[in-house]
């Protein structure tokens, strides 16, 4: 007997853990569609989870999603059920379980049960991250705490949306500079243009190119390169003057620059696209002098290799909880509206507006 009940308790935990597994999976991979001007979700399968009947639908974040109902915006759960009813003017996504709502002209801070944690006071606020939200008072930009209390008082024309690493991007005149989260500099104002911290490094820019430093203020990579974003998963883009690549921590190509455009590493994925100078008319034909500016996009893998060869979207965005947005426009046909579908990693389509 004590086998059998040592085998069903292992039975049972394991069941649970397939049930907690199953939960944590469903919680945030809905995604959200559109038909016939309403919007619903689906999951990763492209199944109908949530029908459509809202006027305006978010991705999902902490477990709960802004929709928009007669001009009023609230939150859904997972199920569809109101977890906050419309009341909003606006309705920013949940962070750190807090979000950013609007009433007239005043922003304030709800938690997710619709419970107001700061008053609608503020002239406007930004999501919290490491415990603190960007507001603006007037023209300046500070920080506030979970209580709606000034930590960094409003003295900024310009200041990073939100803390990244410990550290916020501030202007200060016509320099740039970061500072910790009392508001002491960490890297003093020198650069001409400045980035978030994203693993480890922070673009910055001298001139006329780009570089990058690490959390000393040191540089890691001299500038260099005429464009130049954040790292994300080992990699960042850059751009030479003619194309983008993709560097290492180093500063070195791990993807030369041969694309004519590419978004941050997703997932392991990163869209890329071909395009050029041709245009396509009704008939199908290329055309100099009328039609559309003709681009296709893929997705490729860190070695820059295509996973999801260019195929003619009119838009891509990256991967997230295994699927990315695209849209689709006939180029053929006036007035055509885009479409919008979502593919999976093979780039099957899993789903597609009619």
């Amino acid at each position: 007997m004590e086998v059998s009940g040592m085998y069903m308790n292992r039975y049972v935990f394991g069941l649970l853990l397939i049930f907690q597994a199953a939960c944590t999976t469903s919680h945030e991979d809905l995604f959200p569609i559109r038909e016939n001007g309403k919007w619903g979700y689906i999951n990763k399968a492209g199944e109908k989870v949530v029908d459509v009947q809202f006027d305006e639908a978010r991705s999902f974040s902490e477990g709960l999603a802004g929709i928009k109902v007669n001009n009023k915006y609230g939150y859904i759960d997972t199920t569809g059920k109101y977890a906050v009813e419309p009341q909003f003017d606006y309705a920013a996504d949940f962070s750190e379980g807090l979000a950013r709502v609007r009433i007239g002209k005043k922003d304030g801070y709800i938690n997710k049960t619709g419970k107001y944690v700061v008053g609608c006071q503020l002239d406007y606020g930004n999501g919290f991250s490491e415990g603190l939200a960007r507001v603006k008072a007037g023209r300046k930009f500070g920080y506030i705490d979970r209580t709606g209390k000034f930590v960094i008082e409003p003295q900024y024309d310009v200041a990073s949306v939100e803390y990244s690493e410990g550290f916020a991007v501030v202007q200060v005149g016509d320099k740039y500079g970061y500072i910790d989260k009392t508001g002491k500099y960490l890297v003093d104002p020198q650069f001409d243009s400045a980035g978030d911290f994203t693993e480890g490094m922070a673009w910055v820019r001298v001139g006329r190119k780009f570089g990058y430093i690490d959390s000393t203020g040191k540089y890691a990579v001299e500038p260099k390169f005429d464009i130049a974003a954040d790292f994300s998963e080992g990699l960042a883009k850059v751009h030479n003057g003619s194309k983008y690549g993709f560097i290492d921590k180093t500063g070195k190509y791990v993807i030369e620059p041969i694309f004519s455009c590419v978004d941050d590493f997703s997932e392991g994925l990163a869209i890329s696209c071909i395009s050029g100078p041709e245009l396509v008319d009704k008939t199908g034909a290329r055309s100099p002098d009328r039609g559309e500016y003709f681009r296709k996009y893929g997705y490729i893998d860190q070695t820059g290799a295509y996973v999801i060869e260019p195929r003619q979207f009119y838009e891509a965005y990256p991967f997230i909880k295994g699927l990315a947005k695209v849209s689709e426009k006939d180029l053929l046909k006036e007035k055509a509206r885009k479409k919008m579908a979502y593919i999976n990693r093979s780039g099957k389509i899993v789903w597609r507006e009619e």
